[in-house]
């Protein structure tokens, strides 16, 4: 069997002495803004994804203290927008990125709080680890914002949010902002100050339209880039996954390995991701199941919403607990444990790699 080469291993041809002429080669490189390939090969096509952002976790427990204290120095309003706290993995500092192509964040909204509309290119989602009493209003049509919902705002959309309570609410918010950054494509626009709909009903007319299980609207039968529906709700998600657990248990197969539901958000226009930059799923484990080690092409966000467990990150094995987020970088092998039921909500850049031909998993045989 020959030997598996890589870029330090490899005998280097291109590596003359250190000459007065080369030095004068060199300088002349850079004075017309040249660098060669051979000198940077290794960091240009590594033999496998070596990512600067680095496996981290965020505790919850830290997060919402802080959120809470900005809430009472920071107002909310339009020039910053948003009591959003970006979640900036230490890799990639000094950018707020989570990961190379996603960013999260811990929004805060007080008592009776408006925030203004805007819209943007960006892809955007908002996942409710606890609390109630906000509606967010996209492109005129309020939602209803509870615990356990997803709600989104595809790019191109005008939204705004308003507490209605005299309690705070905290959500988590996840964007594509460091891939359209990075790509060049980013529009703002600045909307109405207040919002364009105060009403605060129990379901969307997105909902109300599109949320009937295996039914589509002959008035929708046009495909659309992202979904049509503005909320998906905890308590479908958590049907669903009850069920596959039961049928698990009645010996039918409905789970993605022992012990492990999960579903995936989808597009009911299309059957595919809910936008085009963002894979969004939920997953939960039976107390005592430990998932296979895999590795994936692509940037992995969990939160946990319910339960006790680990994540265990290139060997390293951090215990988590309700609210606590974590990223998994490209191809860091990674598994989960579960020491209770544990419900964790996840987001990633899945849909990029795959369009892009990038994808790539690898899973690790019991």
């Amino acid at each position: 069997m020959s030997e598996v080469l890589d870029h330090t291993s490899v005998a280097h041809a291109m590596q003359p002495d250190d000459t007065p002429e080369l030095r004068e080669l060199y300088r002349g490189f850079a004075e017309q803004s040249l660098l060669p390939l051979w000198t940077q090969l290794g960091d240009l096509m590594p033999i496998h994804p070596k990512s600067k952002a680095v496996p981290h976790v965020w505790k919850w427990s830290n997060l919402l203290p802080l959120a809470k204290r900005s809430g009472d120095l920071v107002p909310v309003g339009r020039g910053g927008e948003r009591r959003a706290i970006g979640l900036g993995n230490p890799g990639l500092a000094p950018h707020a990125y989570i990961s190379p192509t996603l960013w999260a964040a811990i929004q805060y909204l007080g008592p009776r709080e408006v925030a203004p509309e805007h819209r943007h290119s960006q892809n955007a989602f908002r996942f409710v680890v606890e609390g109630e009493g906000v509606w967010t209003v996209v492109n005129g049509d309020p939602v209803r914002m509870s615990r356990g919902d997803l709600l989104l705002t595809p790019g191109g959309n005008f939204h705004g949010h308003q507490n209605v309570t005299d309690q705070p609410m905290t959500w988590i918010d996840g964007l594509d902002i460091p891939f359209s950054q990075q790509m060049d494509v980013g529009f703002f626009e600045f909307g109405s100050d207040q919002l364009t709909c105060l009403e605060t009903p129990k379901y969307s007319c997105g909902e109300r339209l599109w949320c009937h299980p295996g039914l589509r609207p002959l008035a929708g039968l046009k495909d659309t880039v992202s979904s049509p529906i503005g909320a998906y709700r905890w308590q479908y998600t958590d049907a669903a996954l009850s069920q596959q657990l039961a049928l698990e248990s009645e010996g039918y197969p409905a789970t993605v390995a022992p012990g492990h539901a999960a579903i995936r958000y989808v597009n009911p226009t299309t059957g595919g991701d809910v936008m085009p930059t963002i894979r969004l799923e939920f997953h939960r484990l039976r107390a005592g199941t430990e998932t296979a080690t895999r590795r994936d092409v692509g940037s992995t966000v969990f939160q946990v919403f319910e339960g006790t467990g680990a994540v265990v990150m290139n060997g390293e094995t951090h215990a988590l607990e309700k609210g606590d987020m974590f990223v998994v970088p490209s191809w860091i092998p990674w598994s989960l444990q579960a020491q209770t039921q544990f419900d964790l909500f996840r987001f990633s850049d899945a849909p990029i790699m795959e369009k892009l031909n990038f994808m790539r998993t690898q899973i690790d045989e019991a």
